[in-house]
């Protein structure tokens, strides 16, 4: 049964997907494709922390971190290469080494679950005030200025290195970051459903259990840890493209956001917290364009909503309600026969 709904869930994203990629873009609005791309930028973010606390079990408060770190490096590398590919690519592999490096101490340290919680937040807050402290033309790497607390705006824009250089055009950065979110979709089902994956699942179920059995869970974390870290900076390096590069990338803001998104779409799933950023992005972008309520307010209540009401989250609840509809038919069914019954007796 699992199996099947897991198999549906594939065939479901894999043709939204592909109307995505292939239709949507030529109905909407130029605006439209340009809030987009925003949107599947950071629904790539949600679903690195849907893997890696979801099944991994790892509570991480530094998604933002990573996020920021990949938009940076694309910005710095952007100013200074002519192929703007090679900043795109260098943007995942910085946060990657990053996180290799942060959960070494971490994982080996045998830190618990609060205290890297703790820490990861930390080193999100510090890099947030070391971006905004870095105004003035002595903060420059390069051919770039890092611009402090106004960011780095005018950033080049990733081009296709097989063209003619020319900038990709929002359609087709659209389409990028459309197809950079099904390969990670996928990628992700694809770990998961490896010798690694299962094993990383069983160590969030019980730890000292698969350690008895003989695995390192120290080394598998800090893996999967990795492994969160490059679809974050893969959010990053597209976020950096679609708007533009500032301190607010590591800020609390979109520290709270990821978790409220994984929390929201279904912590236990990759396409809940999908939908649940898509959703609440739609949402928010519309409450501050109406300004009916702040919406950093609306999320609150939304979260507050959830964790009381739907605590397993959107999509486990829109998958389990035809069963429950089934089951609510069945009974109704059952008590006029049982009625019938007893008046014959």
């Amino acid at each position: 049964m699992m199996l099947k709904k897991t198999a549906c869930e594939m065939l479901t994203v894999l043709v939204i997907g592909l109307i995505a990629v292939f239709v949507f873009p030529n109905y909407v609005a130029f605006y439209t494709v340009i809030s987009s791309t925003i949107y599947v930028s950071l629904a790539i973010l949600a679903l690195s922390l849907a893997l890696v606390w979801g099944y991994g079990g790892i509570l991480c408060f530094g998604q933002a971190a990573f996020f920021g770190l990949a938009g940076y490096t694309y910005a710095v590398g952007a100013f200074n290469f002519e192929v703007t590919a090679y900043a795109a690519v260098i943007a995942v592999i910085v946060p990657v080494i990053f996180s290799a490096v942060l959960g070494y101490f971490m994982f080996y340290g045998r830190l618990n679950d609060v205290y890297l919680g703790v820490i990861t937040l930390t080193v999100t807050l510090i890099l947030f005030k070391l971006a905004n402290s870095t105004a003035g033309d002595i903060y420059t790497i390069g051919n770039a200025r890092l611009g402090g607390f106004n960011g780095m705006p005018g950033t080049p824009l990733l081009a296709n290195p097989f063209g003619n250089g020319e900038p990709l055009s929002p359609h087709a950065l659209f389409v990028l970051a459309t197809v950079l979110l099904l390969l990670s979709y996928f990628g992700c089902r694809w770990l998961l459903s490896t010798r690694f994956g299962r094993v990383m699942v069983a160590i969030r179920e019980n730890e000292t259990r698969a350690e008895l059995l003989g695995y390192d869970s120290r080394r598998y974390k800090l893996i999967f840890f990795c492994v969160g870290a490059g679809i974050a900076g893969i959010s990053g390096m597209l976020f950096a493209n679609a708007v533009f590069v500032s301190p607010t990338m590591f800020s609390l803001n979109y520290t709270a956001q990821i978790l409220i998104w994984v929390i929201v779409g279904g912590l236990g799933t990759l396409m809940g917290p999908v939908i649940g950023c898509i959703v609440l992005q739609v949402i928010t972008a519309y409450l501050g364009k109406t300004g009916l309520i702040d919406p950093s307010a609306a999320l609150g209540l939304i979260l507050i909503v959830f964790v009381l009401l739907v605590p397993k989250g959107l999509l486990p609840l829109l998958t389990e309600l035809p069963d429950r509809i089934r089951q609510r038919k069945k009974l109704l069914s059952a008590e006029p026969a049982a009625s019938d019954k007893g008046e014959q007796q």
